[in-house]
């Protein structure tokens, strides 16, 4: 394997750490000041934009496999909630956000890649 195609554990768990970090963040206020029923839509929604936010995060000093790198970000996530919880069952909307965690990720990690192409091709242009 070429150092190109390598790939980044360190950046990968780091981001899923933080992505992970960053929802608990958001959901535990959202609880205080909202309530339970609040809850589930905090954690939907910041598992998806978090998991992006990191991937592209990660995505930025990497120069291959943005997406699968992304999904990994969502991966590891995911792994450290069920971790967290112990593998206890979840109520559907978490296991839907445990989804969006991935999705979430491997947008995050297209749109890394489509941002590297598009400026590798200004740079072309201008040469």
């Amino acid at each position: 394997m070429n150092n190109s195609a390598k790939m980044h554990w360190g950046r990968i768990l780091i981001g899923g750490f933080l992505a992970e970090l960053s929802v608990i963040a958001v959901v535990i206020p959202v609880l205080l000041l909202f309530g339970q029923r609040a809850v589930a839509y905090a954690a939907l929604s910041g598992s998806l934009v978090m998991c992006f936010l990191f991937a592209l995060w990660v995505g930025r000093r990497i120069d291959s496999l943005l997406v699968l790198h992304g999904i990994l970000v969502g991966v590891v996530a995911t792994v450290l909630y069920v971790a967290l919880t112990r593998g206890r069952p979840e109520p559907p909307a978490y296991l839907v956000a445990h989804v969006l965690k991935i999705l979430g990720g491997a947008a995050g990690g297209f749109f890394a890649e489509r941002r590297r192409k598009a400026l590798s091709g200004a740079t072309t242009d201008v040469a």
